[in-house]
């Protein structure tokens, strides 16, 4: 399935969402109400800015720089309309911890400067852009405009939303599984930073090397991380990423009582999301590095675990 169908089937899906949300989630209050659209507000801000500094500067991306900081003004303007409950506060912090390291381990790579619309541009989209679908500049700008800077950020709010559906509840006080969901969080990001800082060395080592001439030996010959974490999944980061999120998501459990509520769209369709990145950027890694197509063999995509050979 090449990207144009997948971005098309997740826009798609996006759109019914809202529709079964409708008529089978808990009706919102006035209140709640206010604070959804406060946020869509905000979010469709967003949109337009990305949409728009990522057409004048031709830097797509814009949604990356923004990723790990927007969820922490949705979290904390719900929460604001909440009162600062317990359990509102209690998830604002952890989204906060979450984007402020995300944060940190995207600067490292050149993503943020002075001018802040500049910046690295994720390689992704670089090789995407030189696609043969993508040669005509107005299919690059469509893509830009619905899937990039729309569909992304509308993910971004939508896995954001357990908080919402936490706000519809205010009064169910926490529980167990509130502490459970906290736990899981904070086990996931620091399982999250072990994984960017083994990267991270390891890519800078491999490219000080490069720019010094020497000859790669080693793991560095083979051009891509397999030890550590790496050794137990080819995306831990990933996996991390996608288990932040379902435990985020057991906050509107606990508050709810209800196992299914409609706010679990956010962090199903964030898991179709890095299938589909992940299916690419192996694409990408196979096509540089020979080696690569026999670590899928040994190695689990997401899950820590050693695949039979």
């Amino acid at each position: 399935m090449n990207i144009i169908k997948i971005a098309s089937l997740l826009i798609t899906t996006l759109l019914i969402v809202p529709v079964i949300s409708y008529f089978f989630g808990t009706p919102l209050s006035d209140t709640d109400l206010l604070a959804l659209k406060t946020v869509l507000y905000i979010n469709l801000g967003v949109i337009i800015y990305c949409f728009v500094i990522g057409e004048l500067t031709d830097n797509k991306s814009q949604v990356d720089k923004l990723w790990s900081l927007i969820p922490i003004v949705y979290a904390w303007v719900i929460t604001d309309f909440g009162n600062y409950s317990s359990r509102l506060i209690l998830m604002s912090v952890l989204v906060t911890i979450w984007g402020l390291r995300l944060t940190y381990n995207f600067s490292r790579h050149g993503a943020f400067t002075i001018k802040f619309w500049e910046g690295t541009e994720d390689y992704r989209w670089q090789v995407l852009r030189s696609k043969p679908e993508f040669q005509a500049k107005w299919k690059w700008t469509l893509f830009n405009l619905f899937f990039i800077s729309g569909y992304q950020n509308i993910l971004i709010l939508l896995f954001t939303l357990p908080i919402l559906v936490a706000l519809q509840f205010n009064n169910t006080p926490l529980g167990y599984l509130d502490y459970l969901a906290a736990g899981f969080m904070l086990f996931f990001i620091a399982y999250e930073t072990i994984a960017d800082e083994q990267q991270w060395k390891y890519q800078s080592k491999k490219h000080e090397m490069i720019k010094n001439g020497d000859e790669l030996t080693g793991d560095y010959k083979k051009g891509f991380l397999d030890k550590g974490l790496w050794a137990l999944s080819r995306h831990p980061n990933y996996f991390a990423e996608q288990s932040i999120w379902v435990s985020f998501y057991l906050f509107s459990v606990s508050a709810s009582g209800q196992w299914i509520n409609w706010s679990i769209a956010g962090c199903l369709l964030l898991i179709v999301l890095f299938q589909g990145s992940s299916d690419f950027s192996e694409e990408i890694s196979a096509s540089k590095y020979p080696e690569y197509t026999n670590y899928k063999k040994r190695v689990s995509r997401f899950f820590p675990m050693k695949l039979k050979r």
